[in-house]
């Protein structure tokens, strides 16, 4: 465990002005969204798409990392260079997921899941160090109801990413936990800070048990917004203010920063709602954005599998980058929005 390297990475991910692009879809996250543009999910395809974003002109200005699917990590750049390697050299961390993806709960009530892949996650962690991945993230999803999630769904999903966290830290990783309770359903943002509050609770207790330092853990959380089918959506100042409220109450001033998911809102809701977080006085830690749609979308939908559209999808790709640097600052404005129009 190389302290030092962890503080730095941790230091260097939550940078003034900069946030992480999530580009770790798995291969069925990604045909449906290349479905949706009408793109043949291809490995070549997948690999030219993720080429598109990394080397966008002066995007390293708003990117501090990227976190990488395994297929991708293993891919290379149209001169050759892994695509690890790629980043490096433009002064973005490489980082990696690290999850096998969800499972059921067994004896939990429909639609609880608990994440997989802690077996032989050392030895994998090992291969994506030398690599030179600096970071990874771990992904759990907490379905929230009137009656959901339940104490069952909180502890083992808590237990898997502190297990995780230890690991990663055992290897001069840095962990990212992400407890992402999901937008579905019709609940209120009052409801939300209350399953938010209990989940990152639960994560807390069992961090602490597994004996992983959050001087070199990064949160990636969800926020306390209505729930999509909820015809009554909470306002922008509102859902700052929930959001802050619950990590202010669980999480460890010494963490090095906070980072947030997107998690289906639109690519603006989610600038904004970060924008108007960023901007609260007193917070003990950094607050930046690891999105990828609300990234990602404009570039995808103007590329649609065509080259002769990359120049202008890279032009959108760094606008939304550029919006949410200035989002994390505190410093995004819907007028910015429309100049750019």
């Amino acid at each position: 465990m190389d302290k030092a390297l962890l503080a730095k990475t941790a230091a260097a991910m939550v940078a003034k002005g900069k946030g992480l692009l999530a580009a770790d879809e798995s291969s069925g996250t990604c045909e449906k969204r290349f479905q949706s543009v009408k793109v043949d999910c291809t490995e070549e395809n997948r690999r030219a798409y993720r080429q598109l974003l990394f080397s966008t002109p002066g995007v390293e200005q708003y990117l501090s990392g990227v976190i990488l699917f395994d297929e991708t990590a293993r891919q290379q750049a149209t001169d050759g260079t892994p695509f690890p390697q790629y980043l490096q050299k433009k002064g973005i961390i490489p980082g990696i997921k690290v999850d096998k993806g969800l499972a059921d709960l067994p004896l939990a009530p429909k639609g609880e899941k608990v994440s997989e892949g802690l077996d032989g996650l050392s030895k994998r962690l090992e291969e994506y160090f030398k690599m030179g991945c600096r970071f990874a993230k771990w992904r759990s999803t907490i379905t929230i109801t009137d009656t959901l999630p339940t104490h069952a769904c909180l502890y083992a999903n808590a237990h898997v990413l502190a297990r995780y966290a230890a690991a990663c830290q055992a290897a001069s990783i840095v962990p990212i936990i992400e407890p992402e309770v999901l937008l579905d359903g019709s609940h209120t943002a009052e409801r939300s800070e209350v399953v938010h509050e209990a989940t990152l609770r639960a994560v807390y207790a069992a961090i602490a048990a597994y004996n992983v330092e959050v001087e070199y853990l990064i949160l990636k959380t969800s926020m306390c917004v209505s729930g999509k089918d909820n015809p009554k959506q909470a306002s922008v100042d509102e859902v700052a203010e929930r959001t802050v409220r619950v990590l202010k109450r669980t999480v460890p001033a010494a963490q090095p920063g906070v980072v947030f998911l997107s998690g289906g809102q639109s690519d603006e809701a989610a600038t904004a709602h970060l924008s108007a977080m960023a901007a609260m006085k007193g917070l003990p830690w950094p607050l930046t954005f690891s999105y990828s749609r609300a990234l990602q979308n404009p570039a995808l939908n103007t590329w649609r599998g065509q080259a002769g559209n990359v120049a202008a999808a890279q032009k959108a790709f760094a606008h939304r980058a550029q919006m949410n640097a200035l989002a994390c600052q505190g410093k995004w404005r819907p007028e910015l929005e429309r100049q750019a129009a």
